[in-house]
């Protein structure tokens, strides 16, 4: 499945952007990792109750959702998935912010850090 075939789904998952990819795949190359996926979680805590986790991970969970965007994989554990689907992850660079977000249409509030939501 190409990238422009993950962004027309919006409730299938996690939509990695071409940004966000790009910066996904220096980081591995910059690891000298190609073994390593994406994984995105959410975890209690945080301001508003849940807060989310981006981190590389090799190992492969039972019930994980996976997909590729142009060789970058991207895996959800199956408890995450519910509260990420149609979620828009990208990266941005300016000179006020550098970083991931996460554009989460299942979030029904957030704080003023961003890295939390309910």
């Amino acid at each position: 499945m190409s990238v422009s075939d993950e962004t027309t789904t919006v409730t299938d998952g996690i939509i990695l952007t071409d940004a966000a990819a790009s910066k996904v795949k220096a980081l591995l190359d910059q690891e000298g990792r190609d073994d390593l996926a994406l994984r995105v979680a959410v975890q209690p805590g945080g301001c508003s109750g849940l807060r989310y986790q981006l981190f590389f991970d090799e190992r492969s969970l039972d019930g994980d959702v996976k997909k590729d965007f142009g060789g970058v994989k991207v895996v959800t554990d199956r408890m995450s998935a519910p509260y990420l689907g149609g979620a828009t992850i990208d990266f941005v660079d300016t000179i006020e912010k550098q970083g991931f977000t996460i554009d989460n249409p299942n979030a029904t509030g957030s704080c003023a850090c961003g890295d939390s939501f309910s």
